[in-house]
């Protein structure tokens, strides 16, 4: 049964996913700053340190409009193939299976956008420090 009207649904799910693909750039970026795999690793240190700020700010924006709407996501259960969510919304809990490939796809999806505008912001204020 539907009980997640879809804003409510996109809300959760984006803070899912969102708080999945912050735990990968964390992970990332303690490897770079661990192994040094790059000849050059500061530039790859300030993309991921970019993109895990974006990512924090927007997953403290999502926690608090889900408090408003008195939203929460829940792992139930987990296997090799599936990971099951409890959407909890208003005493109402609405269960959501996902495969695992899947659910890999969206935090990649997450991840890649927010590559993308955190270059943006670096490409920016790199060109506003040449200007100045």
């Amino acid at each position: 049964m539907r009980y997640l009207t879809e804003s409510e649904w996109k809300l959760a799910s984006r803070f899912l996913f969102l708080s999945m693909a912050l735990l990968v750039i964390q992970q990332d970026l303690e490897k770079i700053r661990k192994f040094s795999p790059f000849k050059i690793n500061e530039f790859y240190i300030r993309l991921l340190e970019q993109m895990e700020k974006l990512a924090t700010d927007e997953r403290r924006h999502l926690r608090k409009e889900m408090n408003k709407e008195k939203l929460q996501v829940v792992l139930d259960e987990k296997n090799e193939a599936f990971t099951a969510y409890l959407f909890i919304c208003k005493g109402k809990e609405e269960k959501r299976n996902y495969f695992n490939p899947a659910i890999r796809k969206k935090v990649e999806i997450i991840i890649e956008e927010l590559a993308g505008r955190a270059a943006n912001i670096l490409y920016e204020s790199k060109e506003n420090k040449q200007q100045v």
